[in-house]
């Protein structure tokens, strides 16, 4: 028999103790199954000579009530609201069970029921056919087939869907189950693949065949409450996305025979072949695999009503008053969106984001948090920051809150790797790693931090990007560092905030420079998405403001700027244009520091930081640190910096630092004076961010912050490398518009907006060629990226299917030759290699460790990138 019951009648927090529960029957029984229709096989396998299989029938039933699980337990009210059909919930559960339970429908074919095991174990295949010889399918062992493969099983499922009379809405996810939706219905597959459905030749065979289909259809209907196809409701696209991405995540648990492969922790196992249906209790079943899986609690965001003792118990000091006044207001929002951060570096960005991530989690009922950074070394420098403050969460909740760092070495960063696994944890109140969460599935993780291409692929036509869409429409998304994006990166993020805005998530852009039209880009990509139009109520001037600090801030269909903040100490430097040779700079920057102080020196390449240290005197105490270190190598030299330059550090008498642009990025580090290679304005300023960073006592002669530019041969001619690197316009119009003193931070906003907005091009000289081929640039990298980008949510549309979804607009011929340009970065490939040296015959490490000896881990971290020069193409 098969049993159910209502969970929304449970206490939450009683849903995973022990059950005590009378189940009700719940109407229809496994007996009015038929034998064939028992006999059919979902999945098989031999394991220590063990023979298993899966029951067709109870691997539905397992995805129709995870699923069900999912939705009432996992999803987030907002997601449930973008979910509700007709404004019925009963409905719209009865859609989610359905496809949950049909979704392997395909499977029910003669095609797949006699297609070979993984193994290709001929015992296992003869047992599983005999079995079904025995349960009435006569003959299927004496089937051959011309073109199986035209029929995998989630196409078949779609197909014999629309056959069934089921609309195209849900027919099509379906047959998008596996990762990619189909291009087109495909119910005329059942005619010209008929092979592969059931036998070819009419008559009993066939007639049975199109029966338990039949049957196992109309079985499901009405166990999830419908009595005919009809009744079955069509989604817009928004819906059909995110219950793709949750049927997807359900189907993957209920094919998780044990939680991590660990065989002390069953969850939907296998069972032996001489076992059958009957022998499965599947309430039973469920209810337990849910237990042994939930090894984490759920984050209870807090409403943060008292933001002074928030900080205090977070972070152990009170909050500055910017800090105070954006929480304040944006505390206030009835309907928050999108809200844009733009403040000085240093002054607490971050704290700002973690405090209103909270706020808004509450507010609008989110379940976790996504960090976005340009980087790997921001976001591994994030990480423990958000780490740390989610440490605070479990602690004070008595939870067990997981986390995950998303970028290409997660796997290989110290402190990710000593976060305790979930499942070994004994107790609560600490902050854990979830390893059911890894891989396609991260995402789904409640506290994510990683690079920005974790949430830009959202917007890329790739395989399985509902479960980015289903991970990310639950969660406060923090975008970092949002003025550091290209052309074409911002193209892909202009798509993202359109879905984000769709799902009604709160989305925080952080920035110290960013330009205004870029501002006013991300504003209305959001609007667009969440109300249909990218026109929103505001104040007369909103695109022009270059008020600083400023909080732009959507709250429903009205754009709020508030820009009375107390004014901020201000800090005036002096910059002077030097154009040397490198040993000449050298001098220059040791006579700086004869009285003693800390030199910092930013260019622009690897080549250029090596051919400088190399010419400093060996008197000289140095610290380089540019991009071609080795991990730990550069690990340890930013761990030398903080320790030698940081908050709070005890800083050396003399020391010149030495590096490339990852000086700008995540460090806390303080220069008495500085000294950078051109770029454009806003990174220039960045730079200057770690100039008289720290409240300190100077050296002599440094007392004042002086920034000193080099790489300026004339003006409009910046050397080959620079100019490779950015764009001559944007060099030239920094050159021209920045002068011999900066007032920070009150010119911060208003020199970004000086060199960004083209209305000011008239001021500047010589422009016309270098503007001609920035905009060609800019033109060609947008054009290049709406290539693989997924269409504009269409939310008030009230029918849609995803049929096309993830297709590419190209000719098939063209499909193969650019599939490797289908990434959210306009970045030339390069190559990795791992550093080894060769003695007798042995291979070792460079520090003398043999190959041999050491783990993965320690070999990874040999890893260097070549430069691109030496790339070949």
């Amino acid at each position: 028999m098969l049993y159910s019951i209502d969970f929304n009648f449970i206490p939450k927090q009683r849903l995973f103790e022990p059950f005590n529960i009378q189940f009700e029957i719940e109407g229809e029984k496994m007996g009015e199954l038929t034998t064939e229709e028992l006999s059919l096989w979902g999945k098989k396998a031999i394991r220590d000579d063990q023979e298993l299989w899966l029951p067709l029938v109870i691997h539905l039933i397992d995805a129709k009530n995870v699923i069900n699980w999912l939705y009432n337990h996992w999803l987030t009210d907002n997601q449930r609201s973008l979910l509700m059909i007709e404004n019925s919930e009963t409905l719209t559960q009865n859609v989610v069970k359905f496809l949950g339970y049909i979704h392997d429908i395909g499977k029910a074919t003669t095609a797949f029921q006699t297609k070979q095991s993984y193994a290709h174990n001929d015992s296992l295949d003869e047992d599983i056919m005999e079995k079904m010889i025995r349960g009435g399918f006569k003959g299927i062992d004496k089937l051959s087939f011309l073109k199986r493969s035209a029929s995998p099983h989630a196409l078949a499922g779609e197909a014999l869907l629309e056959v069934y009379g089921v609309n195209k809405s849900i027919a099509a996810i379906i047959g998008g189950h596996h990762g990619k939706p189909l291009s087109n219905p495909v119910a005329k597959d059942t005619q010209y693949n008929s092979e592969n459905y059931w036998p070819e030749t009419p008559g009993e065979e066939q007639n049975r065949w199109k029966k338990v289909q039949e049957d196992l259809f109309q079985y499901g209907l009405h166990l999830c409450g419908f009595h005919t196809s009809s009744e079955i409701p069509w989604v817009n696209k928004i819906q059909a996305v995110l219950l793709e991405g949750l049927l997807i995540m359900a189907d993957w648990l209920a094919s998780s025979e044990y939680l991590n492969d660990d065989p002390s922790k069953p969850l939907f196992p296998l069972i032996d072949i001489n076992e059958s249906a009957a022998d499965v209790n599947t309430e039973e079943r469920y209810q337990n695999a849910i237990n042994t899986w939930q090894i984490t609690d759920e984050w209870s965001a807090e409403q943060v009503s008292d933001i002074d003792e928030y900080y205090v118990r977070h972070w152990g000091f009170h909050p500055r008053e910017v800090q105070l006044a954006m929480c304040q207001a944006i505390s206030k929002a009835l309907d928050p969106g999108m809200m844009i951060i733009e403040a000085p570096m240093g002054i607490g960005k971050t704290e700002i984001a973690l405090t209103v991530a909270e706020q808004l989690a509450s507010r609008c009922g989110c379940n976790g948090l996504f960090m976005g950074l340009p980087t790997q070394a921001t976001s591994n420098a994030m990480f423990d920051r958000v780490e740390d403050w989610l440490a605070k969460e479990a602690k004070e909740q008595d939870a067990n809150l997981s986390i995950k760092l998303m970028h290409g070495k997660a796997k290989f960063n110290q402190r990710n790797q000593a976060i305790p696994r979930a499942e070994n944890v004994q107790g609560s109140g600490a902050v854990v790693v979830n390893e059911w969460f890894s891989g396609k599935k991260s995402i789904l993780e409640e506290f994510t931090v990683g690079t920005i291409d974790n949430l830009l692929q959202m917007g890329l036509k790739q395989r399985h990007l509902f479960l980015k869409h289903l991970g990310l429409s639950g969660k406060v998304v923090v975008i970092d560092e949002v003025h550091g994006y290209d052309v074409y990166m911002s193209s892909y993020l202009a798509k993202v905030l359109q879905w984000l805005g769709a799902y009604n998530v709160p989305v925080i852009a952080l920035s110290a420079t960013l330009p205004k039209e870029k501002r006013n880009e991300l504003l209305k990509s959001y609007a667009k998405g969440k109300f249909g139009s990218d026109q929103f109520e505001a104040e007369p001037g909103w695109e022009n403001n270059e008020a600083y600090p400023l909080l732009s801030m959507l709250d429903g269909k009205r754009l709020k700027q508030v820009t009375n903040f107390v004014s901020q100490k201000s800090k005036c430097v002096q910059v002077e244009r030097i154009n040397v040779e490198n040993d000449k700079l050298v001098d220059i920057v040791n006579d700086k520091i004869k009285d003693g102080g800390v030199a910092g020196i930013i260019v622009n390449t690897v080549k250029r930081a090596q051919e400088i240290a190399d010419l400093m005197p060996k008197d000289v105490l140095k610290v380089v640190l540019h991009s071609a270190f080795l991990a730990p190598d550069r690990q340890k030299i930013e761990e030398k910096l903080q320790s030698m330059i940081g908050k709070n550090a005890a800083r050396p008498p003399r020391l010149v630092v030495i590096g490339t642009q990852v000086l700008e990025e995540s460090l806390d580090i303080d220069f008495d004076v500085l000294f950078t290679d051109i770029a454009p304005m806003d990174l220039i300023l960045q730079r200057v961010g770690r100039l008289h960073r720290h409240n300190i006592k100077r050296p002599k002669g440094l007392q004042t912050p002086q920034l000193y530019i080099l790489g300026i041969n004339d003006y409009g001619d910046y050397g080959k490398s620079n100019e490779y690197i950015y764009e001559k316009y944007l060099l030239m119009k920094t050159d021209h518009f920045l002068k011999d003193k900066i007032a920070l931070p009150d010119d911060i906003s208003k020199l970004v907006q000086q060199v960004y907005d083209t209305a000011t091009d008239s001021e500047v000289s010589g422009l016309k060629e270098a503007r001609a081929k920035f905009d060609k640039d800019q033109k060609n990298s947008k054009n290049k990226a709406k290539v693989f980008q997924i269409a504009e949510p269409k939310q008030h549309k009230r029918r849609g299917t995803i049929h096309k979804w993830l297709d590419w607009d190209l000719p098939d011929d063209r499909q193969g030759e650019i599939k490797a340009q289908a990434a959210v970065r306009d970045i030339q490939e390069t190559l990795e290699v791992i550093l080894l040296k060769e003695i007798d015959h042995q291979f070792y490490l460079l520090d003398g460790r043999k190959l041999a000896e050491v783990d993965d881990k320690t070999i990874s971290d040999q890893v260097i990138r070549l430069p691109s020069v030496v790339t070949p193409e």
